[in-house]
């Protein structure tokens, strides 16, 4: 019994006197490592916060990135200390990496799409777009999913690559916008009173813009109506009150000014003569 006490002290002193070293080493690498990863995400997220126009998710994305970098190299050191092969390791990390980004490879797309959402910025929360064959309000940029809700206030989730893979309209972009009207008058009223008739309308409105200056004008000389083509320019947000207004304004104007908004309408004639002779075929 005093034997086998007496070899596992020597044991454990000897593996002590071999590894003790290693194992201290191995603890101040780790103790120092997670000290530097918990630095390097501050200073990357301190650095990139001095970047007004730098996204906070993306800046919190690469913070992180940093960090784990960090703890990686730190895993790496601890066991090259103990003699572990890391070039093996590596290689083998990298085969895995490989085989995971294969199976991932939509999920990668979209977060580079995401990233790269975040960097050129085509749009920002609180923009209306349309891409993808679907529209709506910007809600949220993630790296993964960019959300929106539609007119009517409907959630939609859109997976990155697909919003970055395609043109993008953003109607929320330049801080005013173009309304066009096309008004169709008789043939018989008088155009320059319809146009001036117009021109009141929007002159009256306030949200109406004096630059770039209202255009009022005869585009075209249609099968039942002369048009005229109107072009309003209007800050973004009052786009579609504008819109909504002025043609009721329209309409009533032209009413009271007595100016006719035609329909289309076709005549048809029928000979009598053809008539009779199909009706007497019908007959035999």
């Amino acid at each position: 019994m005093e034997n086998t006490i007496q070899e596992a002290v020597t044991e454990v002193t000897t593996l002590l006197t071999t590894y003790g070293l290693d194992v201290i080493g191995a603890i101040a690498i780790l103790i120092i490592g997670w000290m530097l990863s918990g630095w390097a995400r501050r200073a990357v997220d301190r650095g990139l916060s001095k970047f007004d126009k730098f996204d906070v998710t993306l800046r919190t994305f690469f913070a992180s990135l940093a960090k784990y970098l960090v703890i990686v190299i730190t895993v790496v050191a601890v066991l090259n200390q103990f003699g572990v092969q890391t070039a093996s390791l590596i290689a083998v990390l990298g085969a895995a990496g490989l085989a995971i980004g294969l199976a991932l490879q939509g999920t990668l797309s979209n977060v580079a799409a995401g990233v790269m959402l975040l960097i050129f910025r085509p749009f920002r929360v609180g923009d209306f777009i349309e891409a993808g064959g679907i529209s709506g309000t910007v809600k949220g940029v993630t790296l993964f999913v960019t959300e929106l809700a539609t007119p009517d206030n409907v959630h939609i989730v859109a997976p990155n690559a697909q919003l970055w893979g395609t043109a993008v309209m953003n109607y929320s972009y330049h801080p005013t916008r173009r309304v066009d009207f096309l008004l169709g008058i008789a043939y018989e009223d008088n155009m320059d009173q319809a146009i001036a008739a117009v021109r009141g309308v929007i002159e009256a409105d306030g949200r109406a813009l004096k630059d770039p200056e209202p255009m009022v004008v005869v585009s075209e000389l249609a099968d039942s109506s002369v048009n005229l083509t109107v072009r309003v320019w209007v800050n973004a947000g009052d786009y579609w009150p504008l819109k909504f207004d002025l043609t009721k304004a329209f309409k009533e104007c032209l009413d009271a000014e007595g100016i006719s908004i035609p329909y289309p309408q076709q005549s048809v004639h029928i000979a009598s003569g053809g008539s009779e002779k199909i009706a007497a075929e019908a007959a035999e």
